[in-house]
């Protein structure tokens, strides 16, 4: 794959990030979905879950815009993520599944009831629904994470899952 088609797939990654819509992705687009997860699984923000799920949110902002935010305006254009992307996690996508890790953990333990760290494929689905994944990606999305068919996802499934769909190793 030339390297202009891995920029335009990064490029249409960018939009699940962008919660508003705004053009940029921000803290605020990583609050965003922090709350849109809590309000869909009835999980009060000052809960410990809920305090995690904002804490592993902020994270996540802090380490993409480590990586992307090139202007320090504490705002990641387009043009930034794909350029973040494809210079710094292409060749390292582990990076990515780091910086990840504590808002997908989290999002995990708000979206399942069995308190093990690990969320149902429908629950799964419906939190990638709440990140504005359209529902019939959504429901395949999470079905193909269930990688062992128990029926339910974990942090061993969804980390690289993650990290491979927005590095998209060539």
């Amino acid at each position: 794959m030339v390297s202009t088609e891995y920029e335009r797939r990064i490029a249409a990654r960018f939009t699940t990030f962008d919660q508003d819509g705004n053009g940029s992705i921000d803290r605020e687009d990583f609050s965003a979905a922090a709350k849109a997860l809590l309000t869909e699984f009835g999980v009060p923000a000052r809960s410990d879950k809920g305090q995690a799920l904002y804490a592993g949110a902020e994270a996540f902002w802090q380490g993409m815009a480590g990586i992307a935010d090139r202007d320090g305006d504490q705002r990641i254009t387009r043009e930034e993520f794909v350029s973040g992307a494809v210079k710094r996690l292409r060749d390292n996508p582990d990076r990515f599944a780091e910086i990840a890790r504590p808002f997908l953990h989290a999002a995990l333990a708000v979206a399942g009831s069995g308190g093990d760290g690990r969320a149902g494929v429908a629950d799964a689905a419906r939190v990638l629904r709440v990140l504005h994944v359209p529902a019939d990606q959504a429901e395949a999305i999470a079905a193909a994470l269930d990688t062992d068919g128990d029926g339910t996802i974990g942090e061993p499934d969804i980390v690289p899952a993650f990290a491979r769909y927005f590095t998209v190793p060539e």
